[in-house]
């Protein structure tokens, strides 16, 4: 089964402070393959599909809570291609039943590989043994980003975001903004919230996308991984408003930076801001697991 071409709403969230902001909801594209995920594995997954391999297999490499891992797992049940999830941290092996995202992989059919933060951290060493051991396997890189993965975001551009002056998106390993960077209009200004405290990101994406449009702006809260209560407030209090749910890696860390800059008068009179809503909703509940560990608020 291949992914198919799905049109995605745009929804108004603000007007005031003399701007408008909107968001685009990528996370209702699919219920299991969430957001960005399903742009980024787009061509990777159809483009494979379309070799005919005689033994397909699709192996990506992940963390405890991806949702890398998440997507992945799902266009392999969907597609009936076996998938294989390298898992960052060995500690996990005996634990991954108490993980939400990691169950949901398994229940999907992923095989799961535990190794070291060591042996992780030399992803390259890994993939060109795994493509020696699997010869006709899909090795997607860590995040899903790579050349065919920018190509995928594209499809998150269309007629009705060309009316937009900046175009908004957290940024993790850097392929949705190349994605957007790339193929947007030559008027519209790509700003790119960072949840990685990671130096070389901004050379990968200009690797990637080979345009200069775009500036990368740092979501302040704690880093990867990190929530604070502030952000568990701004994502309840969002929810509660407007009816859309935020998780707290990504998405919801960018809606509530974007808010102090309106706030603090960073965007032009006028503005016509857009976000894109890159899903991973199903990380909450792990979220939430650890949030109820420490006694403190949950994300509803």
């Amino acid at each position: 089964m291949k992914l198919p071409e799905i049109h995605i709403p745009i929804t108004e969230v603000l007007v005031g402070k003399n701007v408008k902001l909107f968001i685009k909801r990528e996370d209702l594209v699919h219920p299991e393959i969430s957001g960005n995920k399903y742009w980024k594995l787009f061509y990777n997954i159809n483009h494979y599909l379309d070799k005919n391999c005689k033994r397909p297999y699709i192996i990506t490499f992940g963390g405890a809570f991806s949702n890398h891992i998440a997507a992945v797992s799902a266009i392999g049940k969907l597609s009936g291609i076996p998938t294989l999830g390298i898992i960052r941290g060995e500690e996990l092996q005996d634990k991954w039943r108490d993980n939400p995202t990691l169950l949901f992989a398994r229940r999907n059919g992923m095989n799961l590989k535990f190794v070291t933060r060591e042996e992780y951290r030399h992803k390259e060493k890994l993939t060109v043994f795994l493509q020696q051991e699997f010869p006709d396997a899909l090795v997607i890189p860590e995040g899903g980003t790579n050349g065919d993965a920018v190509e995928g975001v594209k499809m998150m551009l269309n007629n009705e975001t060309k009316d937009f002056d900046y175009l908004c998106t957290a940024v993790g390993t850097g392929g949705t903004i190349a994605g957007i960077s790339k193929f947007c209009e030559d008027n519209q200004k790509v700003i790119g919230f960072k949840v990685v405290d990671d130096s070389s990101l901004k050379n990968r994406i200009f690797e990637l996308t080979l345009n200069k449009n775009f500036d990368l702006i740092d979501s302040g809260l704690g880093g990867y991984g990190k929530i604070k209560d502030e952000n568990i407030r701004f994502i309840n209090d969002f929810k509660e408003k407007y009816e859309i749910p935020l998780e707290p890696i990504y998405t919801g860390k960018m809606m509530q930076k974007v808010f102090e800059l309106i706030e603090e008068g960073y965007f032009p009179e006028n503005s016509r801001i857009l976000c894109f809503h890159t899903g991973g909703l199903q990380g909450i509940e792990g979220a939430n697991l650890l949030l109820e560990k420490q006694n403190r608020n949950l994300i509803i």
